[in-house]
């Protein structure tokens, strides 16, 4: 398969609901679909602020998906706070979406949004596990929609194993997962301790290869191995800069403040010292006073059928 390079130009701040993914953030950027569970008020945030800053990406993705004609019945896994559903309602104006995380107060705060939107019809919430061996009864889609999702799942081979059979025959599955938390800083950053974020990313990377091991795995083979025919495969290199200061200073406060809770006991005490300056938002270095920030990371795309 080959990846198609892509950077959208960008606007303006849209407002979705949001990774999902749907989806899309780092770890926070979805809310995980199984029994991993987080700060539900600080993640929400954190993926609200997400859907906003990379909305166009995700409107992008959605109209790559290679598709036969639009679906009726989607399923959102792992929607969080609803990135990917708002997305999906946008783009599918016909469709309906299940919308399924295990976290209460995500859904409740989805609820809310369609409710806003003047959706509500058009969205059923579902509270479940997806590790548990038995699904809650989701239909039988015509779209699956995981934005990083599938890699909190203990078992992603069962899980994979299992979307097919929900899938309706010629059905399409899209994985979407990022490429860890976003950069925001430039390299020389912060004045004294140049190089800080890529040491905290470094730090971060050990602790997940430990406790998330499928996070950043090549999904197109085992999408294969579940049954799975790849309908396409994409990179999508995210580079946003700071035209959008204050929608990505918030930002970044909020995924560097829960990067910081990862590797507390791991940074080097120096660091740590620049990373709290960086975080006070009442000092002089306050990440919230640079002009230099932008969003940078990757989104890779697969698209799978089921053919039968």
């Amino acid at each position: 398969m080959t990846h198609a390079q892509h950077a959208p130009q960008h606007s303006h701040v849209a407002a979705h609901g949001r990774p999902g993914h749907g989806h899309h953030g780092p770890d926070h950027g979805q809310a995980q679909p199984g029994h991993v569970h987080h700060e539900a008020d600080g993640q929400a945030e954190i993926l609200d602020m997400d859907a906003d800053v990379l909305a166009e990406h995700i409107a992008d993705i959605t109209t790559w998906l290679p598709l036969h004609e639009p679906p009726r019945h989607i399923v959102d896994l792992g929607c969080g706070t609803g990135a990917g559903t708002f997305a999906l309602l946008d783009r599918f104006p016909d469709a309906h979406v299940t919308a399924v995380d295990s976290s209460a107060a995500h859904l409740q705060r989805l609820r809310e949004k369609a409710c806003a939107r003047g959706v509500e019809d058009r969205v059923r919430t579902v509270q479940a596990d997806l590790d548990e061996a038995e699904w809650p009864d989701l239909g039988t889609p015509d779209l699956v929609w995981a934005s990083a999702s599938m890699h909190h799942m203990a078992d992603p081979d069962q899980a994979l194993r299992t979307v097919r059979e929900l899938l309706a025959p010629g059905g399409l599955f899209a994985v979407v997962e990022l490429a860890g938390f976003p950069r925001f800083l430039p390299e020389d950053a912060p004045e004294g301790r140049p190089g800080l974020e890529e040491r905290c990313h470094t730090a971060s990377e050990s602790h997940h290869a430990e406790h998330v091991p499928h996070r950043g795995a090549d999904w197109g083979p085992k999408l294969t191995a579940a049954g799975f025919a790849l309908d396409g495969d994409r990179v999508i290199n995210v580079n946003i800069e700071g035209s959008r200061s204050e929608a990505v200073g918030a930002y970044a406060l909020g995924s560097l403040q829960r990067l910081r809770r990862g590797i507390v006991d791991t940074l080097a005490p120096e660091d740590l010292a620049a990373l709290d300056r960086l975080l006070d938002t009442d000092g002089p270095e306050s990440i919230l006073r640079r002009d230099d920030l932008a969003v940078r990371t990757e989104r890779s795309v697969w698209a799978a059928r089921r053919t039968n």
